[in-house]
């Protein structure tokens, strides 16, 4: 049987309408001026601006905080407004330490308000027995330039997603994108009820005491919890950062748990809230850096620890054979040799180091795996957060911070 369709008035002038679309829009070419297309759009300005490819930016103060911290202050090169950013991402600096090139990854310490001052704060923790953190300490002064680049990272408070309440995990130097929500929050950037359980070893050592104390006189919806390692003193808790303590300033409400310090501080309580039924939702981590002690993770091979691997780099037509342990990223291997190449989160999580691995195998550790699955299906690797355990071939990207 035949489909009949009944059409009204209404929709047989649609109809006539679509018909003669081609005729309408070439009379608006034909009307359309010859003049030339403009050298720049508003669009392209806004873009550059709110997502730089990099920025340009001169260190303009430093600051000691606590006992083995320092707060540097960047002020943009040009004058102009640096980009914007949410509380709680990072900015990753461009270095070059003798002949190696390499990027590290802090976050952004300042209310999100200075940026339209043209200014940052990070933090730098010194660091003992590293390769970026003391040389900063030992070399950096006033008046030193840097590329950096455009705010990153997704540890900022997300109305739609969380909850009003957050209860915040530092550890050290892990208090920075705390601090910036704080301010945030005080300045009326941001709006969310935010306690911190900062977690330190003692009393002297407690990065940003003075003006987080600042903010909660000034702000009832931010407060601040100490806890001391190492001392047992009046008016802070004692001990580590555990379900129980969380359990306790949560004081019975929904809230949403937001973390920033070490990797052993996130191995030990992200077992505490598993034992408290938090979904993982409602848990944020910030980046820490490359995976330590990849032999301690589930579906590393024994038998690679301790390794040294052949890793052949392919880049704009060069090619480089390098030594790589099984006991550290490709990344560093990499960057050890001089070969410069694009990196931000060196956590596994960002992708601008994504690179095609043509031969060989890498162990990937599963909560430091942000790769797309299109990528896994074809080869790619973040190599900031892969580790060799045989000879690998890799095709990598020109540098990205240059």
């Amino acid at each position: 049987m035949a489909l009949k369709i009944k059409i009204g008035k209404i929709g047989l002038l649609d109809m006539l309408k679509f018909k003669k679309m081609p005729e309408v829009r070439e009379a608006h070419i034909a009307q359309t001026p010859a003049d030339p297309l403009p050298k720049a759009y508003a669009s392209n300005a806004k873009a550059a601006l709110y997502h730089p490819r990099c920025q340009e930016v001169i260190l303009s103060e430093i600051i000691p905080n606590g006992s083995d911290t320092k707060t540097l202050v960047f002020k943009s090169a040009s004058g102009a407004p640096l980009a914007p950013f949410r509380a709680g991402q990072y900015i990753s600096l461009g270095l070059q330490i003798g002949d190696v090139k390499t990027t590290r990854a802090y976050s952004l310490s300042s209310s999100p308000a200075l940026a339209f001052q043209g200014i940052y704060h990070i933090a730098v923790k010194e660091n003992p027995g590293g390769f970026v953190a003391p040389y900063i300490h030992e070399n950096w002064q006033v008046g030193q330039k840097l590329t950096i680049s455009s705010p990153e990272g997704h540890l900022y408070y997300e109305p739609i997603r969380d909850s009003k309440k957050v209860i915040a995990l530092a550890g050290g130097a892990g208090i920075t994108p705390f601090m910036s929500m704080a301010c945030a929050i005080r300045d009326g950037v941001e709006d969310f009820d935010l306690t911190i359980l900062f977690g330190s070893r003692k009393e002297e050592g407690i990065v940003y005491r003075k003006e987080l104390d600042e903010i909660c006189a000034q702000c009832d919806k931010v407060h601040v919890v100490h806890v001391l390692s190492d001392e047992e003193k009046e008016g802070f808790e004692h001990g580590f950062i555990t379900g129980a303590l969380i359990e306790k300033y949560a004081a019975g409400e929904e809230v949403s748990v937001f973390m920033c310090g070490p990797q052993a501080m996130y191995n030990f309580v992200d077992g505490e809230l598993a034992k408290l039924g938090y979904d993982e939702k409602h848990v944020r981590h910030e980046i820490f850096g490359a995976v330590k002690e990849p032999w301690t993770l589930p579906g590393y091979p024994a038998e690679a620890k301790g390794q040294t691997f052949q890793l052949t780099v392919k880049q704009c037509g060069q090619v480089y054979m390098i030594p790589a342990s099984a006991d550290e990223p490709l990344l560093i291997a990499i960057e050890r040799a001089g070969i410069a190449a694009p990196s931000l989160c060196r956590s596994g999580e960002c992708g601008w180091c994504r690179s095609r691995m043509t031969a060989g195998q890498v162990f990937i550790p599963q909560k430091g795996d942000g790769r797309r699955y299109a990528d896994v299906m074809y080869g790619y690797i973040h190599p900031c957060g892969s580790f060799p355990i045989s000879d690998v071939e890799l095709e990598v990207p020109g540098e990205y911070l240059n």
